[in-house]
C-alpha cells in the first residue's frame, strides 16, 4: 500500500490562500492611493478645500453604508498617503506589499523620505 502524505494538499491550500490575501491587500492599497489621488486633486482644484474629506465621508456613509473604511479620518489618511508617495518611485511599489496599518505606522513614524524608505525596505 502507498503511504500518501495528504498534508501536501493542506500546504497547497495555505499557499494559495496566502497568495490571494497578498493580492487582495495589494488591490486595497492601490485603491487607497487612487482614492487619495482623486480627493487630493479635487481638494486642490476646487473651493471645497479640507471640507472634501467630510463631504466624501458623508457621501459614502449615506449612500453606501455597507462599504467600510471611508471615515473622515481614513479618507484624510488616504489623501496624506497619496500626497506623501505620489512622486516617490522607490516607495510606491513597496507600499503595496504592506498592510494598510503598517503603512500608516510608517507614514506617521518616519518623517523623512529616507526614513520611510528604510522601513518600507525592512518590511
Amino acid at each position: 500500500m502507498l503511504d500518501i502524505n495528504f498534508n501536501q494538499i493542506i500546504e497547497m491550500i495555505e499557499k494559495r490562500k496566502n497568495n490571494a490575501y497578498r493580492k487582495v491587500n495589494e488591490e486595497m492599497i492601490l485603491l487607497y492611493l487612487e482614492v487619495g489621488k482623486f480627493l487630493y486633486e479635487l481638494r486642490e482644484n476646487s473651493n471645497y478645500g479640507d471640507k472634501i474629506t467630510t463631504k466624501a465621508s458623508d457621501f459614502m456613509k449615506n449612500n453606501y453604508p455597507n462599504i467600510k473604511g471611508f471615515t473622515k479620518r481614513n479618507i484624510e489618511r488616504m489623501i496624506q498617503f497619496y500626497s506623501t508617495y505620489k512622486d516617490d518611485e522607490i516607495a510606491t511599489p513597496l507600499v503595496t506589499q504592506l498592510f494598510w496599518t503598517n503603512n500608516l505606522l510608517i507614514l506617521s513614524g518616519a518623517k523623512s523620505k529616507e526614513g520611510r524608505h528604510f522601513y518600507l525596505k525592512l518590511s
